[in-house]
């Protein structure tokens, strides 16, 4: 359907907080129309991101039963970051748009069994929780515009190092060394 082919583009350039009227004219179709398919922006960006969200949840069901919950967790936070670098909107609507509570009710479940998995296995801090992920981010999401164009290397760079201050402190020796076993 061309508006929601119009509506993806446009809010993954500019966010969920793209004009309809803009959805409208790169649809090529006229407001009323838009207004009469999707009455509200929240119907529109779900339905926008519906079939995402859809390969998300499986995604997120499947990762949640990984061995490994500290690389669970650092591929999946990666994986949302990258997304972030090409699509602005998701991520954005994920967070703290309207009219996905539902997925982003889903999303908090998941991230959160995937934190105590972590926090259980000794890998991530004990305080590490579902506030810190979503900081982490909008803190990529700036760290995005302000290096445009070399955003991909950038959000990387930022989420390694946000990544590594989750990691569980390693147990030292009295000399200050890790200690081995």
């Amino acid at each position: 359907m061309r508006i929601i082919a119009a509506a993806r583009d446009l809010i993954a350039e500019a966010g969920p907080g793209v004009p309809m009227a803009r959805v409208a004219r790169r649809a090529g179709v006229g407001v009323a129309t838009l207004y009469r398919r999707f009455p509200t922006r929240d119907d529109l960006v779900a339905e926008t991101y519906a079939d995402q969200h859809a390969e998300c949840a499986a995604s997120w069901r499947q990762v949640v039963r990984d061995s490994d919950p500290a690389r669970a967790l650092r591929d999946t936070i990666l994986r949302l970051c990258a997304t972030q670098v090409v699509d602005r909107g998701y991520t954005a609507a994920i967070l703290g748009g309207r009219g996905l509570e539902d997925e982003r009710m889903e999303y908090d479940r998941a991230l959160t069994v995937l934190l105590d998995q972590a926090k259980a296995a000794g890998s991530l801090r004990p305080g590490i929780g579902v506030g810190d992920l979503r900081l982490l981010l909008a803190g990529n999401a700036g760290v995005i515009a302000a290096a445009w164009p070399a955003a991909a290397t950038a959000s990387r760079r930022f989420v390694e190092h946000m990544l590594r201050s989750f990691e569980a402190p390693r147990e030292t020796s009295r000399q200050g060394t890790p200690t081995q076993c």
